[in-house]
């Protein structure tokens, strides 16, 4: 047995069977200890981002970001190829009742991924350059009293999303980039590294800045082409909900046999994918909701559960209804090709170009939010003294990574994303009692606010 085949039988257990119920299980927990945070505090989730939008928001530095700067670090992360590339797979390989379970998963997700922001506020700190740091390592050693499991969970993440993960993306843009446009793939890295190295080596200052900037760019970009599409099929929209909700339970009859996964399939293919593009649980995005400059760590647990909402709910449904709704789903195309099909399928040619600039956004903006959570626990690490070594080589790996075509990286990024997972999940499930207390702090806070403005409102009168 080869290495590859080795990596890929330990990829099938750990993202198979053990992290979807570490991480669902996780996410399942959390949802019913807070009482459904998701949704007793969605509306007020919605009034505190949305209120904060801003494109150049106040400036960025060692005391850490904005509340928005920090969400729109993390949903750069978050939104990447997996919203163009993941649900089509999802699609393919799980049929479209794999959607209903990549939603349900999300929804729990949105509970973890509350308790991971908050625990990253908790417990964040000054460096000895004086800049705010934290993430789990930070809550795994101070919070959790393990040293060694915050240790390799900053090891497994440098790895796994600074070096490995970031040459997956830069793979993305150059094919994209090739088939659009015929520009060679070194060329693209090459671009690619520089452009990332004017942004590393700003700091967190520049970082914050390009991420408020891009993020609404991209967003509103994709969401508009998506929806220009759905309204030229419009009559499918419904066809396409049946699929989804008819799949869910009976794969076969929702594609007439054409696509034959099981309900075991399509749930497996669902969650794994869903898990995978929000990035709830896995201990990426705390890093970034740690800096944010709030009076409550639990402001920024609603914040967070807002990024899992736009990259599953809005991103990724785009996605997966682009395909549904044109028709071309054949149950051999699958991946980024299968979505631009679809964008062509409307567009024509321009489909292709429209897909290769959306990539590019996507795949670009998660390079830097995943530069920025390895730069975290590098700081953890080494110190100041890794920081210049470490943006180098994370340069080489983007260059690197557009220029190889070996399937055994993108198994080695799935490898590593998944045992970082695992000392992240065991410090959310041992400091679930942190949670319940800061959640309890901010629902008092509100009370307060709302009885004194009630008071306010009497005395006017």
């Amino acid at each position: 047995m080869d290495i590859l085949s080795i990596i890929k039988f330990i990829n099938g257990i750990l993202w198979n069977y053990v992290l979807i119920f570490l991480l669902c299980g996780t996410g399942v927990y959390y949802t019913f200890r807070l009482r459904f945070v998701q949704v007793r505090y969605f509306t007020k989730a919605l009034s505190q981002v949305f209120g904060g939008i801003k494109f150049f928001g106040e400036k960025a530095g060692k005391e850490g970001m904005s509340s928005f700067q920090s969400l729109a670090t993390a949903i750069a992360a978050q939104v990447g190829t997996g919203n163009l590339a993941g649900a089509a797979t999802a699609i393919v390989s799980g049929g479209p009742g794999a959607i209903l379970w990549m939603w349900m998963s999300a929804f729990f997700g949105m509970g973890t991924i509350f308790a991971e922001a908050i625990l990253a506020q908790v417990y964040k700190k000054k460096d000895l350059d004086g800049q705010v740091v934290g993430g789990p390592a930070y809550y795994i050693s101070s919070g959790f009293g393990s040293k060694k499991l915050a240790v390799f969970f900053s090891v497994a993440i440098i790895a796994a999303l600074g070096f490995i993960g970031n040459m997956v993306q830069s793979n993305s843009i150059s094919d994209a980039f090739e088939k659009a446009f015929n520009i060679p793939n070194l060329y693209v890295g090459i671009g690619l590294a520089i452009l990332g190295g004017l942004i590393f080596f700003g700091g967190i200052s520049r970082i914050a800045s390009f991420t408020e900037k891009v993020v609404p760019i991209m967003a509103v970009l994709y969401i508009a082409g998506g929806l220009c599409v759905l309204f030229m099929n419009i009559d499918m929209i419904v066809p396409a909900f049946k699929m989804i909700f008819v799949g869910a339970f009976n794969p076969k009859a929702a594609t007439g046999g054409l696509i034959g996964a099981t309900v075991k399939e399509a749930v497996r293919y669902g969650v794994a994918r869903g898990l995978f593009s929000n990035e709830a649980g896995m201990g990426s995005t705390p890093h970034a909701h740690a800096v944010a400059k709030v009076r409550y760590p639990a402001e920024q647990g609603l914040a967070a559960m807002i990024g899992v909402f736009v990259d599953t709910f809005v991103a990724l449904n785009m996605s997966v209804f682009v395909i549904l709704t044109t028709g071309v789903l054949d149950g051999q195309t699958t991946g980024i090709a299968l979505t631009q099909k679809a964008f062509t399928s409307a567009f024509g040619d321009f489909g292709n170009t429209f897909v290769a600039i959306c990539l590019f956004f996507f795949a670009f903006s998660t390079v830097v939010g995943w530069y920025y959570f390895g730069e975290a626990n590098v700081r953890y690490l080494f110190k100041l003294k890794g920081l210049t070594p470490y943006r180098i080589l994370v340069m080489f790996f983007i260059v690197l990574g557009a220029t190889l075509r070996v399937e055994l990286v993108w198994e080695l990024a799935d490898t590593f994303n998944g045992l970082m997972v695992i000392p992240n999940l065991i410090a959310l499930l041992g400091l679930a009692k942190i949670v319940s207390r800061e959640l309890e702090r901010y629902s008092v806070h509100e009370k307060q606010t709302i009885s004194e403005a009630r008071v306010g409102e009497v005395h006017l009168d």
